[in-house]
């Protein structure tokens, strides 16, 4: 049996792609581009593919263990500071649209005479459908973390 380095440097890359990309659709994504560069055959565009999505995993887990709290704590960070900006959006556009829907209704009520049909204004989209959208993909993140916690998998070392 001989020794493909194009094969080995695909499947490196697979590993690599199911390593660094949890999101399914950037995995489904970049297995793309590496299906494509193999159709190709290109080996030294293949080869410098693989090798840059693993320096990339390697600076993640270098940012992740760094000592350093400012190196470490940014993706946190940035967490936080994305579920701040979406409260302070949501919570006060919640109140207020449905504080504006409430005093609609009552308004039409107030006038209501009892002879015409009774026509309510709409309650108002208050975005629910992105918040639970947004909320599931990163539960879901999150459900992966946890499933790889049961199966003793280790994030850091």
């Amino acid at each position: 049996m001989s020794f493909d380095p194009l094969s080995a440097a695909l499947s490196l890359g697979e590993a690599a792609i199911n390593r660094i990309w949890p999101d399914e659709t950037k995995r489904a994504e970049e297995m793309r581009k590496l299906k494509e560069l193999e159709q190709k055959g290109d080996l030294a565009q293949l080869n410098a593919h693989v090798s840059l999505m693993l320096k990339q995993a390697e600076i993640n887990l270098a940012d992740a263990n760094s000592s350093s709290k400012f190196q470490s704590w940014w993706r946190p960070a940035v967490g936080w500071v994305g579920v701040v900006s979406l409260f302070c959006m949501y919570v006060p556009k919640a109140i207020v649209m449905t504080y504006i829907w409430s005093y609609q209704a009552f308004t039409v009520l107030e006038r209501w005479d009892g002879t015409v049909n009774l026509m309510l204004p709409n309650f108002p989209n208050l975005g629910a459908t992105d918040m639970i959208a947004l909320i599931g993909s990163l539960l879901g993140v999150a459900a992966m973390r946890s499933h790889d916690k049961v199966k003793g998998v280790q994030s850091k070392k």
